[in-house]
């Protein structure tokens, strides 16, 4: 066999100044660094971008405050008559002036937000966890059990909402649980769907196959994995199910069937005032404001969370 050592198969030999050592100052020269976050805190990171989502959402936590402090800070209740100062106008005792009967209109305004809002944020939780099991399992299950489960959706959408909500408050009283139980009756739906395809679209995909290979069980799967992959499009759609709660019960209060006298939702406040509206059209103005503002401030807020929770439209 042949030993002939070939010119290229010689070991390189290169003089010993070939090399130098890199100054200490230019050896980090090329290296970047970046901050290592997580996805909630690279979310809140591009929420501030969006100035106006983010004032949308001072606007709704000052609300909540004013909700809170006014009614337990104020002199007035907001039941308590004045026969002395009936249907005043906006002073500096009483900032949004007065009513027929003399209660303060601010403080009246300030304790509705609590209905409202408590009505709201309430309806859009419970709707959440029911919404997020119920569309989970029909989508995961998938088969004769989703095709079960839908059809009970489709025949709870094609019912009337406002129907049994009038007839639950026939049964049950003009209350917040009345109101409550009628909002979410159906108003889970929407979810229900949006998660059940969200599932179905991730179900089949790596990670979840790569998790149910390693041995774990079908509720991990599917509230670890999947719902939790989820996460952006159930929190957007979220924040649209609080104004429409907030919608739904003022327009009962405005038609006489929401929360009952003395209590006062921003409903009933408008109710009230729709029946001095001729000579004291500025009652109607302060509820019709605080449903608007706060209706905007959250579908605002929603568009600001869809943009920094959605990497597509970054």
């Amino acid at each position: 066999m042949d030993q002939t050592v070939r010119p290229h198969d010689r070991p390189l030999q290169l003089p010993p100044d070939a090399f130098e050592l890199l100054p200490e100052s230019e050896k980090n020269a090329e290296f970047v660094a970046m901050e290592s976050r997580t996805f909630f805190q690279d979310a809140w990171r591009n929420f501030r971008r969006n100035r106006l989502a983010l004032v949308s959402l001072c606007f709704i936590l000052l609300m909540c405050l004013l909700a809170i402090l006014v009614p337990i800070l104020s002199p007035y209740t907001y039941d308590g008559m004045d026969p002395s100062s009936l249907n005043q106008l906006p002073s500096l005792q009483d900032w949004f002036g007065t009513d027929k009967f003399g209660r303060d209109i601010f403080v009246r305004v300030m304790y509705g937000a609590r209905i409202s809002l408590s009505v709201g944020f309430a309806a859009a939780g419970i709707n959440l966890v029911i919404g997020v099991v119920y569309g989970g399992l029909a989508g995961y299950l998938g088969g004769r059990v989703d095709l079960i489960m839908m059809r009970v959706v489709d025949m709870l959408y094609s019912i009337p909402s406002l129907l049994y909500i009038i007839l639950i408050m026939l049964v049950f009283g003009s209350n917040m649980f009345s109101v409550l139980l009628g909002i979410c009756i159906s108003s889970w739906v929407g979810m229900a769907r949006l998660v059940r395809t969200q599932v179905m679209s991730l179900k089949e995909q790596e990670f979840s196959l790569a998790a149910f290979v390693m041995g774990a069980s079908r509720s991990r799967i599917l509230f670890k994995h999947l719902i939790i992959n989820s996460i952006g499009p159930i929190i957007v759609s979220l924040t649209m199910m609080v104004p429409s709660a907030i919608f739904q019960e003022s327009f009962l209060g405005f038609v006489g069937i929401g929360i009952s006298a003395p209590m006062s939702s921003w409903g009933t406040l408008a109710n009230e005032a729709r029946m001095v509206i001729n000579s004291y059209p500025l009652q109607i103005v302060w509820p019709v404001l605080s449903i608007c503002f706060t209706m905007l401030a959250l579908n605002f807020l929603g568009d600001g969370l869809g943009e920094a929770l959605d990497p597509k439209k970054r």
